[in-house]
């Protein structure tokens, strides 16, 4: 069985696109992103293997020597937490809509000047 997605909130509402379910994985690992470093290590460890290591919550109980249960638990805390620091701090937000303006200005201009530019910002980002 593996890590539920992340529930659909205003932010992730205002962020998803064309695809919902590829923009719900893109969101969490934006989340991790910006906030990962705020788990703890053993939620990190746990958190990387369900969503970016795609394993299984038995693989992970086992490899950590709790139950699936606590696994899966542990992992729905992680994404409350990781989606509590955005709904206060909006970080994830604010850099989609930089980065969104930033490209579209880009996509307006006929500058390479400008679109260099454009890209130097979103690499800062």
């Amino acid at each position: 069985m593996k890590a539920e997605p992340v529930k659909n909130n205003s932010n992730t509402e205002n962020l998803l696109g064309k695809n919902p379910e590829l923009e719900k994985i893109e969101y969490r690992g934006m989340l991790y992103d910006f906030y990962g470093e705020l788990l703890t290590q053993h939620q990190k460890k746990i958190y990387e293997d369900a969503v970016f290591n795609d394993l299984s919550l038995g693989e992970i109980a086992d490899e950590q020597g709790i139950s699936r249960q606590g696994v899966h638990d542990l992992i729905k805390r992680c994404d409350k937490i990781l989606n509590d620091y955005e709904d206060k701090l909006h970080l994830v937000g604010k850099f989609t809509r930089i980065r969104t303006k930033v490209d579209k200005i880009s996509r307006m201009t006929d500058s390479d000047e400008i679109r260099r530019l454009s890209e130097e910002i979103i690499e800062e980002l």
